[in-house]
């Protein structure tokens, strides 16, 4: 009422007025799509495993930028503190080449390609859908907290969440195994050294 009295109305920004908080969205969307683009045509399985660090590093901007700092902080810690280290670990136990690797490359480019775009057009689909006509107010207080969104994840997506555990956990023991295998075929560990050592 006190603002209609006083002449003044609230400020609806659109496609053509963006804020500050806009701007910024999509300009770590693009560094964000930019470093997924590279973790996937990069010939360097250490550097795509770094590419995917300042990917999920933007997801966590991004979420920041939301007023969703407590998946923000998730992303970070169980994405690029967890899962990207155990890809460097798993590199650093299967001996993968520092340099560009030929092998890198299964010559399936275009049916990944397709595959990609129709789970972006797919997924882009969903959220306009679901949030056609639902604005969030960046100047604001969070529409969320912690408690709910632990409560949502630990209740309605523990299985998926403890499933992915497990198979991180398998991931490693494989590279693990691998790592073990010297120039024996039958895998005995340590056999290829002991043989040079005995010449």
């Amino acid at each position: 009422m006190m603002l209609l009295a006083s002449g003044h109305h609230p400020v609806h920004h659109g496609f053509l007025s963006p804020t500050g908080g806009e701007i910024a969205f999509l300009l770590v969307a693009a560094v964000t799509f930019g470093a997924a683009v590279l973790t996937v045509t990069t010939k360097q399985l250490v550097h795509a495993a770094l590419w995917l660090v300042v990917a999920l590093g933007g997801i966590a901007v991004e979420y920041l930028l939301l007023t969703a700092e407590f998946i923000a902080w998730v992303q970070v810690l169980i994405y690029v503190g967890s899962v990207v280290v155990l890809l460097l670990f798993g590199l650093m136990l299967t001996k993968a080449p520092i340099g560009r690797s030929p092998d890198a490359d299964s010559g399936n480019k275009w049916a990944a390609l397709v595959v990609a775009l129709a789970a972006a057009g797919s997924l882009l689909w969903v959220v306009v859908d679901a949030f056609r006509t639902t604005w969030i107010n960046l100047d604001g207080p969070g529409q969320g907290s912690t408690k709910v969104s632990g409560s949502i994840l630990f209740r309605h997506w523990v299985l998926p969440f403890e499933a992915l555990s497990v198979l991180l956990l398998a991931a490693l023991v494989g590279a693990i195994v691998m790592s073990r295998k010297g120039g024996d075929p039958s895998g005995a560990p340590g056999d290829a050294p002991r043989d040079k050592e005995q010449r």
